[in-house]
C-alpha cells in the first residue's frame, strides 16, 4: 500500500461522516447500494444522503444523482457499491468533486492479479496526493456504533454505548469483523467503531489503531490481522495505545505457517515471521490471543475488569476433582497461582470451616449451600489480599435454585467500593439453567460470567504474562562493524570472526591458513591439539560437507587434515572451491548454545538465543530477543528456556555463565543495531562454561544484504 499517513480529521470524515454519498444505490433487495440505504435509514441518519445511480432519478422519496459528477463538493465519504472495473473510474471523479473518502466493497485488486494490483496502487497513489481516507478495496466496511452510522452492506442495527466503555474492532477481514461484532454484542460488551481495512490500498490497521487511541469513546482495541504492511507504524501505536492505557488484543492466523528459510544460517531458519512479529509486538504491551474464542474472552475481562495489579491467581471451588484439573491447566498455560496457606492467610482460614484447609486452587466443598456466607467471606478474602491478582469462581450451578443461593452470596463479597482486581465467575456445568438475571447482575457489578473454567484460566494465562513481561526498555546502543561494507552475501568463518573479534567477541586461538604448510605455522603458534575447518563462502555448513577435523596432535596430523578436508569438501560439492582453512585451539568442553540474529526488512533487528550445536533446528529451545531488552530481561528469557536446568546447575553440574552468554546477546543486538545491511549473525556453537569462566563462540557465519543489492 502507498505510506500515505492519514491525519487525524482526515480519518474522522470517514469514520463519522456529516454527509455520504451512495456509489450504485438502489432499492433492489438484496443489492448492495440498497443495503447501505437501508441501513443508514434505519438507524436514524441525520446527514446529508446522496444516492449515485444514472438509471434512476429518485430512490424512495431521496433524488437520485446521475453521477459522481454532479454530487456537491466536499462530500465525507462515497460507498462504492459497484463493480471493480468501474472502481477506479469512480475514486479519480470522488477526488476531483474533493471527497473526503470513500469505501470501496468490490474485490478483485491485488488478489486478482497484476492489472488489478497496478490499479490498487494508482487508487493508493490518488488518495496520497488527495488527501483522502479509502478503506478497502475488498472491505465489508465500518460501523460506528457511537454516531449510530453503519457504513456496511451487512443488514446492522447499531447499539450507541451511551456512556459505558466501549471496544473498538480492526479487522482486515470483513467477515471476521462481522463476527467479533456478533460475539461481543451477544456478551453486552459496547463496541465503539467497527472498522474492517480489506486490501489496505490507502490506509490499514495502523491508521485505525492511532485513531481509535485518541477516541474518548473507546477503551479497549480487539483485532484480527494476517498480515502487518506497515510494523514500524504499528509499533509506535502499540506503544502510544500502552501508554494511554488502552490494551490491544490481537488475533493473528499464520502461526503454523513454515518459516522463513536461509541458506545461510540457522538462525534464519529458525527465527520464522511469525515469532518475529509476536516479539517485537508484545514488547510494545500488545496481548496475543490464540483462538476467536480467546480473543472475546480476553477482551471481556479488559473491558468488565479493572486491570491485574500483579500476575497471580486465586482460584475458588467446590470440588476436590476441579482443585486437580486447574492445577493441571494452570501448568499446562503456565498460570502462576498465590500459594496460599493454614499458615499465611489468616482472613481466609477464619472464613472456612475447621475441616477445609487453605490452599489454591480452594475446595470449600459443598458447605456453601448450607453456608453461603463462606462465598461471601472467602472471596472477600482474596479479593482483599495484595498477594492476589485476579480471583477465578468455579462455581457448580445445577438449577436456578442451587445459584439463588450462591449468586447474592458471591455479589455480596463485593461490597459497596470498587474492585482493585478481577473477579471471574465460571460456571463447571455448561448449559445449566442459569437465569439471565443472574448474569445480567454479575455482569452489572462488573463480574464476566463464562460457561466453563478452562476459558478463563487460558485467558488470564494471557493477560497474567501481559502484566508479568518487563517493558523496561535499554537505549540500543549500536557497534559499527569496521570493514563489512567490503562484502556481500555470505561472510566465511575466518572473514566473520576477523570482523567480529575487535569489538570483543569471544573466539578460539587461531588464524586463516591458505596453505598445509602456513596451517602448520598457525598450529604451533597455537599450540596442539588443534581443529581444522574448511573455509569458503559457498560453505555454509562445515560439517555437513566433512569440513570440520579435530584434536589434531601434530604436524603430520595438520597436514592429512588438509588433504582429507578438500577432498571432503570436493565430493560433497565439486564446484566449492576453498579460500583455505581456519586453524583453532581445542577448547574445553562446555555446554553447546547458540546466538544469531536477523535485521527483518520490516520489523528490524531481534536476537535468538538457546541451545545450539547441530541440533538446534531439531531441538528449536531457543527465545527470540530485541535489542532494546535490559540485559536482566535477556537473563531472565534464557532461564525461561525448556531445557534451563541445564544452566542452573543440573544434577550437581556447576551454575553455569548466564550473565555471559547474555552479554553475547548484547553484542549481537548492538552490531545489528548499528549495521541494517547485515543481514544475519549467526554463532553457533556458543560453548558456555561455568559462572565466572564466560562463553566462546566457536563458529561465526554472516550474511551481508547492501541496500538493493
Amino acid at each position: 500500500m502507498t505510506d500515505n499517513t492519514l491525519s487525524h480529521d482526515a480519518l474522522s470524515r470517514l469514520l463519522r461522516p456529516r454527509s455520504v454519498a451512495v456509489i450504485g444505490a438502489s432499492d433492489k433487495p438484496g443489492a448492495l447500494g440498497a443495503s447501505v440505504l437501508g441501513n443508514l435509514e434505519r438507524n436514524g441518519f441525520a446527514g446529508e444522503i446522496y444516492p449515485v445511480n444514472p438509471k434512476r432519478e429518485t430512490i424512495g422519496a431521496r433524488r437520485c444523482y446521475p453521477a459522481i459528477e454532479a454530487l456537491p463538493e466536499g462530500v465525507d465519504v462515497a460507498v462504492l457499491a459497484i463493480p471493480q472495473p468501474a472502481v477506479l473510474d469512480a475514486i479519480k471523479a470522488l477526488a476531483a468533486r474533493k471527497a473526503g473518502g470513500a469505501i470501496i466493497f468490490s474485490a478483485g485488486f491485488a488478489e486478482g492479479g497484476e492489472e488489478g494490483k497496478a490499479q490498487q496502487a494508482e487508487i493508493g497513489r490518488i488518495a496520497a496526493a488527495h488527501g483522502m481516507a479509502i478503506e478497502g478495496p475488498n472491505c465489508l466496511g465500518l460501523v460506528n456504533h457511537v454516531d449510530a452510522i453503519p457504513l456496511t452492506f451487512v443488514e446492522t442495527q447499531t447499539a450507541p454505548p451511551e456512556g459505558r466503555r466501549a471496544l473498538g474492532i480492526v479487522s482486515q477481514s470483513g467477515a471476521m469483523a462481522a463476527v467479533l461484532g456478533s460475539t461481543f454484542a451477544a456478551r453486552d460488551l459496547p463496541i465503539s467503531y467497527s472498522v474492517s481495512t480489506g486490501n489496505e490500498a490507502a490506509s490499514g490497521v495502523e491508521d485505525y489503531v492511532e485513531w481509535l487511541i485518541a477516541d474518548e469513546a473507546t477503551q479497549v482495541i480487539a483485532m484480527i490481522v494476517e498480515q502487518f504492511r506497515r510494523p514500524a507504524r504499528f509499533l509506535e501505536a502499540a506503544a502510544r495505545a500502552r501508554g494511554a492505557g488502552k490494551p490491544i488484543v490481537l488475533l493473528h492466523p499464520g502461526k503454523s505457517s513454515a518459516a522463513r528459510e536461509s541458506a545461510a544460517t540457522h538462525t534464519g531458519a529458525m527465527a520464522g515471521d511469525y515469532a518475529l512479529m509476536r516479539r517485537k509486538v508484545e514488547r510494545e504491551g500488545v496481548i496475543f490471543a490464540e483462538t476467536l474464542e480467546e480473543l472475546g474472552d480476553i477482551t471481556e475481562i479488559l473491558m468488565r475488569c479493572p486491570p491485574m495489579p500483579n500476575a497471580e491467581v486465586a482460584v475458588l471451588g467446590e470440588s476436590g476433582a476441579f482443585k486437580a484439573l486447574t492445577l493441571d491447566l494452570a501448568e499446562e498455560f503456565a498460570l502462576p497461582l498465590t500459594h496460599l496457606d493454614d499458615t499465611n492467610a489468616p482472613a481466609l482460614r477464619a472464613a472456612l470451616p475447621l475441616f477445609v484447609p487453605v490452599s489454591n486452587p480452594l475446595d470449600i466443598t459443598a458447605q456453601g449451600l448450607s453456608q453461603p456466607e463462606i462465598y461471601t467471606e472467602t472471596l472477600a478474602a482474596l479479593l482483599a489480599d495484595d498477594r492476589v491478582g485476579a480471583v477465578l469462581a468455579g462455581i457448580i450451578q445445577t438449577d436456578p435454585v442451587t445459584i439463588g443461593i450462591k449468586a447474592p452470596a458471591i455479589l455480596a463479597a463485593l461490597g459497596d467500593g470498587e474492585r482493585s482486581k478481577p473477579l471471574i465467575y465460571a460456571g463447571l456445568d455448561e448449559g445449566a439453567p442459569i437465569p439471565e438475571s443472574v448474569v445480567a447482575d454479575l455482569r452489572a457489578r462488573g463480574i464476566p460470567c463464562f460457561p466453563n473454567a478452562e476459558r478463563v484460566v487460558r485467558a488470564l494465562s494471557r493477560l497474567a504474562a501481559f502484566h508479568a513481561r518487563e517493558l523496561e526498555k535499554s537505549p540500543a546502543a549500536g557497534t559499527p562493524v569496521a570493514g563489512l561494507d567490503e562484502h556481500h552475501g555470505v561472510v566465511a568463518e575466518y572473514q566473520a570472526k576477523a570482523l567480529l573479534a575487535p569489538l570483543g567477541f569471544a573466539f578460539p586461538p587461531g588464524g586463516f591458513a591458505d596453505s598445509a604448510e602456513a596451517a602448520v605455522t598457525v598450529a604451533e603458534r597455537i599450540g596442539y591439539p588443534v581443529a581444522m575447518k574448511a573455509q569458503a563462502q559457498a560453505l555454509g555448513h562445515k560439517s555437513d560437507a566433512g569440513g570440520v577435523l579435530l584434536n589434531l596432535a601434530d604436524a603430520d596430523a595438520v597436514h592429512r587434515a588438509w588433504q582429507a578436508i578438500h577432498a571432503n569438501v570436493a565430493a560433497y560439492d565439486a564446484k566449492i572451491a576453498l579460500d583455505g582453512v581456519l586453524i583453532e585451539a581445542m577448547g574445553e568442553r562446555g555446554l553447546e548454545m547458540i546466538v544469531g540474529g536477523r535485521n527483518d526488512p520490516e520489523w528490524g533487528p531481534v536476537v535468538l538465543a538457546g541451545f545450539g550445536g547441530v541440533t538446534a533446528e531439531i531441538l528449536k529451545d531457543v527465545c527470540l530477543l530485541t535489542p532494546d531488552m535490559t540485559p536482566a530481561q535477556i537473563e531472565a528469557e534464557l532461564m525461561g528456556l525448556k531445557s534451563a536446568a541445564l544452566l542452573a546447575g543440573y544434577r550437581g553440574s556447576p551454575r553455569l555463565d548466564v550473565p555471559a552468554l547474555a552479554a553475547m546477546v548484547g553484542q549481537v543486538a548492538a552490531v545489528l543495531s548499528a549495521e541494517p545491511e547485515l543481514a544475519e549473525i549467526d554463532l553457533n556453537p556458543v560453548i558456555l562454561y561455568p559462572h565466572g569462566r564466560g562463553a566462546v563462540a566457536l563458529d561465526a557465519l554472516m550474511l551481508v544484504e547492501p541496500a538493493g543489492g
